[in-house]
Order: C-alpha cells, then structure tokens, then sequence
C-alpha cells in the first residue's frame, strides 16, 4: 500500500486541483502522508538530524540503558522504549533551559523551526480550503492571545534486546492538529493503522517531511479528517531518530467544529489536554463524548 505523496510545488501550475484533490484524499482517507517539494533547506534538516543524534549518543544513551525502564525489561510491559525531551518554541520558548544543548544546536533547531512553521501554515490554508472554509480558518481556530501553540518532541528509539516485550512507542492518537515529522533515515519502526492494517512507515528519502492529523483537526472538519491511530516498535537493530513538531491550538484556543458543521463545540484546548494526558493510549471515541459532555455542562474533568 503506498503511502500518498504531495508535490507542493504542483500547486503553482496547471496541477493545482490534482494536487489538492490528492491533499484532500490524503487527509480524508488515510489521516498521513509525505510532503515533497516544501521549501525547507535540505542542508538545515541534514543538520539537525546530526546535531540531535550527537547530543543523544553524548548526554542521553547512557543515561537510558542505566534506567528503570531499560534494567526492567523482563516480562511484558506497559511503557515505552523512547528517550526523548520536549521543546517549545511558540508562543514562547523553553530551549534556553533544556541541559546539555549545545548552542550550535539551539541556533540551528531555531532556523528549522521558522521554515517549518512556514510549512505548517500553508498546509492549514490548503485543508482549510479543501474543507470549504475560509483559508485562515484552522489557523484562527487554532490561535488563542498569542496565536497557535508548536512544540517539537525530539525522540530516540534505542536498540531494544527484547523487542517483542515492549512499544517503542504505545498505540495512540495525536491531540493536537498538524504534525510534522523529520525522521531517521535508515531505521524503521513507525507503523499507522488503516482499514484495520498496520501500515509501516518507511524511513525518510529525498528530503521527505511526514505529516498526520491530530484529534482537533478531526473536530474542526466534523469528522472528515479522522486522526490516525499509530505506533512505534522497538527494534534490535539501530537507533531510530524521530522529530515530530507539533502545529497545535494554543491552551486558551476555544475548539468547535467549524460553524458550517457539528462535532463538540466550545471547549479549551488545555481542558481537551488533561483528558488526553490520562486516556492517550485509550480509544478516541469517549474522549470526545467526555468533551461534548463538558461543554455542554453535563460533565466534568474528574468523571
């Protein structure tokens, strides 16, 4: 099963409408895809690439093969084979604080991030489009006082000596809205669940950005663009490099459906995020039952 490709440079000329129409079919019945063509600097991802992967192999390996996780695996287990760390970048950003990041490696993560917010926003007008909602609409919907939240998990999946004991990483969905994914090159083990199969996720070529769709693109579209169940499996062989930025609301962003359509309306995004923080590896489906419920006023977090 191939994995949809989009050329955003067939935007520009007479493919235009094939091209969206593939976007809209890529959103709509798979939930994932690649992006080629994006206006990204090639030399700027090869970069970051190299940059983590040094600061994992100089400040973090060593500490995650001496950790519970790592010693503990024994028997089969609910965790996951991952050494990671989270930066934010907007509205404000944290990677002054994080230990042990090199300055070259600030700098450069700060430039990706600029372009790939770039790219972020123009995907958002294209599905908005395709939607058939004004073209700044998942932007808006997304933007609280200081516009919408982007955060990168920068992750690891270590060679695992007991690979069928445990997930690189658990079986889940996306809370946010649109991910963008710079992954390894050579190592696999990303899978995404469509029509009941598990499809893996072959490692990044050519300069490829890999994109899915979260939960709240699944309530702004009513449905139409469903956010994809997916996974990560360990391996014994390789080190798999993953960093996944996050296009999301902000935490006081208000979340609906568009007007044009009816899904769970009128919730904070952050209220959405405390659920999600005790259900992330549960079904979807009664996360969003709970928030119309609260929205409505006839639920609360604790129930």
């Amino acid at each position: 099963m191939e994995i949809p490709v989009i050329d955003l440079s067939q935007l520009e000329g007479e493919n235009r409408s094939k091209t969206m129409a593939l976007l809209h079919e890529a959103c709509e019945k798979w939930g994932f895809f690649q992006v080629e063509n994006h206006g990204l600097e090639k030399k700027l991802m090869d970069k970051v690439k190299q940059l983590v992967n040094a600061h994992y192999e100089e400040n973090l390996k060593e500490s995650f093969y001496e950790s519970e996780t790592a010693k503990g695996l024994v028997n089969k287990c609910d965790v996951d084979w991952e050494s990671s760390f989270f930066i934010w970048h907007r509205p404000a950003s944290n990677i002054n604080d994080i230990h042990n990041l090199s300055e070259n490696l600030r700098q450069i993560m700060d430039e990706y991030i600029t372009q790939l917010i770039q790219l972020a926003e123009k995907l958002s007008q294209l599905m908005s489009e395709n939607l058939g909602l004004d073209r700044d609409c998942i932007k808006k919907t997304f933007s609280g006082a200081k516009g919408p939240s982007v955060g990168t998990k920068v992750a690891k999946y270590p060679e695992c000596p007991r690979p069928e004991l445990v997930r690189g990483l658990r079986e889940h969905t996306d809370a946010g809205g649109i991910i963008l994914l710079l992954q390894d090159e050579r190592v696999p083990g990303l899978e995404f669940l469509k029509d009941g199969e598990w499809i893996k996720i072959p490692p990044s070529k050519n300069n490829t950005i890999f994109v899915n769709t979260g939960d709240q693109l699944e309530v702004l579209s009513n449905g139409r663009y469903k956010s994809t169940l997916h996974r990560v499996m360990a391996g014994k062989e390789g080190s798999r490099l993953s960093i996944a930025t996050f296009y999301n609301p902000a935490g006081d962003a208000i979340i609906s459906s568009a007007p044009e359509f009816s899904y769970p309306q009128n919730y904070k995004f952050q209220d959405y995020l405390k659920l999600y923080a005790t259900t992330k590896f549960s079904d979807k489906g009664p996360r969003f039952e709970a928030m119309k419920k609260i929205a409505d006023g006839h639920g609360s977090l604790g129930v």
